[in-house]
């Protein structure tokens, strides 16, 4: 527990290594959540985003080296327009993809059981493309990502390789899976809440000793006491105490204070 409070804490205490410099407004939430419990931490997210890129020289391997090198021409967290990719495209020179990248989050996990309560959540949230990672030293990282990714090239050494009617096509496509992608968002934000609450609960679930105080409990062991003493008790008395346990409106408060 110490041990992960301090990766916790020097893991947050980074500076933002992104090239916006900030959680992106949709993930908050999820960073957030996350975050204020001990036994998470959040280590790097993107809520989704669709960009124009231009890769990097063909002297290069441009493939391996294509998020480190490459250099983003228009990007954006929702929507985009035609106006946003053709202007862009204007002043590009090279070669450009179209891509569309969905939500992804890494969370450092203290335990293996937390990250699989977040793997579970994350598949059920349609973010199928999920896993879990331990490293040699016992580091726990759970990836929540999906597979609705898009790209496309767009142009080769600076000349348009597709139809600007292709471009509304690919734009129309881009933006429905932006769509799905901040559903899914909000699934996973829901689900996370609920099952976090329901292992909250389950963990400050009433102990044996408290239910054996309980008021049944109590009557229990009084009247065992009376009958080991030896002490007689009218029929009515008796009646009466059978009667206060088998009341069904009794009952359902017992029920009521023991679960929730």
């Amino acid at each position: 527990m110490a041990a992960f409070a301090r990766l916790k804490a020097r893991q947050l205490a980074r500076a933002d290594g992104s090239r916006k410099g900030s959680v992106d407004r949709r993930a908050a939430g999820v960073v957030r959540l996350l975050n204020a419990r001990p036994r998470f931490c959040t280590a790097s997210s993107c809520s989704g985003r669709v960009l124009l890129a231009r890769l990097p020289a063909a002297d290069t391997d441009r493939y391996k080296a294509q998020k480190k090198n490459c250099s983003w021409l228009m990007v954006t967290h929702e929507m985009c327009t035609k106006d946003d990719v053709m202007t862009a495209l204007e002043k590009a020179s090279g070669d450009i993809i179209f891509k569309f990248e969905p939500f992804v989050l890494h969370v450092l996990c203290e335990e293996l059981q937390d990250a699989q309560l977040l793997h579970s959540v994350a598949i059920n949230s349609g973010f199928r493309n999920s896993g879990i990672t331990v490293g040699r030293k016992g580091k726990i990282m759970m990836a929540v990502r999906s597979t609705h990714c898009l790209e496309v090239p767009l142009s080769h050494m600076g000349k348009l390789m597709v139809s600007e009617e292709y471009i509304e096509f690919l734009i129309h496509t881009a933006n429905q899976k932006m769509e799905e992608n901040m559903r899914r968002i909000d699934r996973f934000y829901n689900g996370l809440q609920l099952a976090l609450k329901t292992t909250l609960d389950a963990n400050n679930s009433p102990s044996e000793e408290t239910e054996r105080n309980h008021p049944v409990y109590v009557r229990r062991r009084k009247r065992k006491t009376i009958q080991k003493n030896g002490i007689c008790t009218s029929p009515e008395d008796h009646n009466k105490e059978l009667e206060d346990e088998d009341d069904p409106r009794s009952n359902v408060d017992i029920f009521g204070e023991i679960v929730v």
